[in-house]
């Protein structure tokens, strides 16, 4: 069967396929968290208002509430 030796090797290459192909979608998430952060960063030392996202709010379902009966 194999060796410690063989199933280090056989992992290495595993990891090393892995990272060629998500490498660089990694790398582009980070980079894009790493910019909103320091953005964040500099308003927060400024005192600027904080900014708020427009959305859609999106309202409980079913009855809640202390009248809900169910």
């Amino acid at each position: 069967m194999f060796g410690l030796s063989e199933l280090a090797v056989i992992l290495v290459v595993v990891i090393v396929v892995l990272a060629v192909k998500k490498g660089p979608e990694l790398a582009r998430s980070a980079g894009k968290s790493a910019r909103i952060l320091k953005a964040e960063k500099r308003a927060a030392a400024e005192g600027d208002a904080p900014r708020v996202v427009p959305g859609e709010v999106v309202p409980p379902e079913g009855p809640t509430g202390p009248d809900a009966r169910g």
